[in-house]
């Protein structure tokens, strides 16, 4: 039996499939179909693809390459076929015809070509945080002074990336961040979407081992994955992960106690540690239930 939510999905990927027919030849952005259907463009990518299988713009290309398709059997040339539906060129339609999706090495190495990324920007007690994410999960955590200089950033990394802001839709996630920073959880646990060799996925799941309030030297984590004589290809894999605090690299420090190096700033990485550092003791010094 369809559920209220899935029959409202349903209903909202049917009108969209039929405005993306309607103005065909023509296509819409994520950010005017989220304003035509009034949802925002992050939920309205991600129910899309929860109940096609694949985004909106994934329809409208399959919906180009089918009338190419069309075409062709009936006749046109490959050539006048490839302008009238559209394409502009050869090279696009090879392009979309056989599109990946997800954070492949070759997207990342592309600066996103043909993705599409969603952002927010929001102030949080270490600063300004800003958080990205496709709609498969969360790609890219950051921390500043300024929000600013975090978009930048975002831009310069995924300068071919479609880039929209949507406060709206990535803000469940953002609050659970803010609220780990703020001490009202341990954790935090979101879907994420990264590129990464299997040496770095290694590293960054133990990482995600350590309890908080607890740390861990590069050493340590090197012999945790069994590469014991690996400690420099760990800090390494510190130093790129793309998702601050998901990925609790500040949690690491030097064999001596010493803090080493973080990439958002020694001081953050000082108060990060000393607020955990409060947030276990408190946990501690409560008593068990019944106890």
């Amino acid at each position: 039996m369809m559920t209220k939510r899935s029959a409202e999905r349903a209903d909202l990927i049917k009108r969209v499939c039929a405005y993306l027919q309607e103005i065909y030849p023509q296509t819409a952005s994520l950010r005017e179909l989220g304003e035509r259907f009034h949802i925002s463009p992050f939920h309205l990518q991600r129910s899309f693809k929860a109940g096609a299988g694949i985004t909106p713009r994934q329809f409208a290309d399959n919906l180009r390459l089918e009338r190419f398709k069309t075409q062709v059997l009936n006749g046109e040339r490959i050539t006048d076929a490839i302008h009238a539906v559209g394409y502009g060129s050869s090279s696009r339609l090879y392009e979309r015809s056989d599109e990946r999706l997800g954070m492949t090495p070759s997207t990342y190495k592309k600066r996103g070509a043909g993705m599409t990324l969603f952002y927010s920007a929001v102030p949080c007690p270490l600063g300004w945080l800003l958080v990205a994410a496709t709609e498969r999960g969360v790609c890219k955590v950051s921390l500043g002074d300024q929000p600013g200089s975090l978009i930048d950033d975002l831009a310069a990394e995924f300068s071919a990336a479609e880039r929209l802001r949507d406060d709206e839709g990535l803000g469940y996630w953002v609050e659970r961040i803010v609220a780990f920073l703020e001490g009202w959880q341990p954790d935090i646990n979101l879907p994420l979407d990264l590129r990464a060799t299997a040496f770095q996925l290694k590293v960054w799941r133990e990482l995600q081992a350590i309890p908080v309030g607890e740390t861990r030297s590069y050493s340590q984590v090197a012999a945790a994955i069994g590469q014991p004589s690996a400690s420099r290809a760990v800090a390494n894999a510190c130093a790129s992960n793309p998702v601050a605090l998901v990925i609790p690299c500040h949690r690491i420090i030097r064999a001596d106690k010493s803090l080493g190096g973080y990439r958002w700033g020694i001081e953050r990485k000082r108060a990060l540690l000393e607020a955990e550092r409060q947030y276990r003791q408190r946990r501690q010094a409560v008593p068990d239930a019944g106890g």
